[in-house]
C-alpha cells in the first residue's frame, strides 16, 4: 500500500501567492481530524497551515494513520479527556512525538447518568445539558485552568506541530479552538462554520448510535445554540472574549498572531 504523507500546494497568480491544503486530514481511524490552516481573519490574512490540529480521539489510529503524522510531523499532543477516558482509549501516538500533556477537562455530569437515563432525555433536555456544559468550560475555574495551560503551550514555538483533541472533538476541543481562532481575529461566523462541520465528519462513527437511539442526537452533534451558550457566557463573565483570552487565559495576541497568521 501506498503510504500517505502530508502535502501542501502553493498557488502563484498575477493576483498573489496562495498556500493551499487538504483541511481534514485522511485517517482510516480517526474521523474529526482537521488542520485549522487556511481560515481567513477580519484583516485578510490566513491561519498558517501545519501548525495547529484538532481530532476526535486517537485509540484506532492504524499503521498507515501513524505513518502520515509523522510525516507532518506532528510534535505534540494535548488530550483534554478525562482520566477514565483516557484508561479506556489511551492515545495511539506516532514516534514524531515528544510531549503528550494530559489536560482532563471533565463535562458536567453527563458521564453519571446511565444509558437508560440519557435515552430517556427529551430533545430540549439534552439541548440544555449541551448548552451548560459549555458554559461551564468558560466559567468553571478548573476548566479555565486547562485551557490557560493549553495556550501556554500554543504560546511556545518549540511545541509545534501541535494537535489537541478530546472524545469526539466537538465540544471541549470546539470551544478550545474558538477560543483559538479568535485570538486571530477570525469572524465569529466562520469559526462557527468550522464548529459545525464536525457533525458531517461525525456521521460515520456516530451515524449507528443516533439511528438505534434517536435521543442521543443533541449529545452527539453539535448545534449552533451550544457554541453561542459559551460565548454569551465569556460576555456575560467578562465582557469580551479578548479580555477573557487575556487577563483568564494569559494569552498575548500579538505573540499569537505572529507565530499562527500570514
Amino acid at each position: 500500500m501506498e503510504e500517505m504523507v502530508r502535502m501542501y500546494y502553493q498557488l502563484d497568480t498575477r493576483a498573489g501567492r496562495a498556500i493551499l491544503a487538504e483541511r481534514h486530514l485522511p485517517m482510516r481511524g480517526g474521523y474529526n481530524f482537521r488542520d485549522l490552516g487556511g481560515i481567513r481573519n477580519k484583516e485578510g490574512k490566513y491561519v498558517k497551515w501545519g501548525k495547529l490540529f484538532r481530532s476526535d480521539e486517537m485509540k484506532d489510529l492504524t499503521k498507515e494513520d501513524v505513518i502520515y503524522l509523522n510525516s507532518i510531523p506532528l510534535v505534540t499532543v494535548v488530550d483534554f479527556r478525562s482520566g477514565e477516558e483516557i484508561e479506556e482509549s489511551p492515545d495511539v501516538l506516532p514516534d514524531s512525538v515528544r510531549a503528550h500533556y494530559i489536560l482532563s477537562i471533565t463535562p458536567g455530569n453527563l458521564g453519571e447518568l446511565s444509558m437508560q437515563d440519557i435515552t430517556s432525555l427529551s430533545a430540549e433536555q439534552s439541548i440544555g445539558i449541551m448548552e451548560a456544559i459549555n458554559r461551564q468550560f468558560v466559567t468553571d475555574p478548573a476548566c479555565i485552568d486547562q485551557y490557560k495551560q493549553f495556550f501556554s503551550l500554543l504560546q511556545n514555538e518549540e511545541n509545534l506541530l501541535l494537535l489537541f483533541h478530546c472524545t469526539a472533538g466537538k465540544d471541549r476541543t470546539g470551544i478550545a479552538a474558538y477560543l483559538f481562532l479568535t485570538c486571530l481575529n477570525v469572524e465569529e461566523k466562520d469559526i462557527l462554520n468550522d464548529y459545525l462541520s464536525s457533525n458531517m465528519y461525525l456521521q460515520d462513527k456516530y451515524g449507528a448510535y443516533i439511528k438505534q437511539y434517536p435521543a442521543l442526537a443533541p449529545l452527539l452533534e453539535v448545534k449552533p445554540e451550544y457554541l453561542k451558550a459559551g460565548i454569551e457566557a465569556i460576555r456575560q463573565n467578562y465582557g469580551t472574549t479578548s479580555h477573557f483570552l487575556e487577563n483568564y487565559l494569559m494569552v498575548d495576541l500579538k505573540k499569537m498572531r505572529d507565530i499562527y497568521l500570514y
